[in-house]
């Protein structure tokens, strides 16, 4: 069975009210990864996974989440 990585980065974002590249620099890597993990189009490191749930003092499956793949 396949699965696909969903993630709620975004909402995170927005009830902090932070861009990308704000995001991108509280946490060291760039605005398009951050662009790129959002919209799925990148699955991300095991460190940037727990960068973003250090920075969002949040556990890495409130973040992350694997959805069964349309098939």
């Amino acid at each position: 069975m396949n699965e696909v990585l969903d993630n709620h980065i975004a909402k995170l974002r927005s009830k902090r009210k932070l861009s990308q590249q704000e995001l991108a620099d509280a946490i060291g890597v760039s605005r398009k990864t951050i662009s790129t993990v959002e919209t799925g189009r990148f699955t991300p490191s095991v460190v940037i996974a727990l960068k973003l749930a250090q920075f969002f003092a949040v556990p890495v499956e409130a973040i992350f989440a694997l959805l069964p793949a349309d098939e």
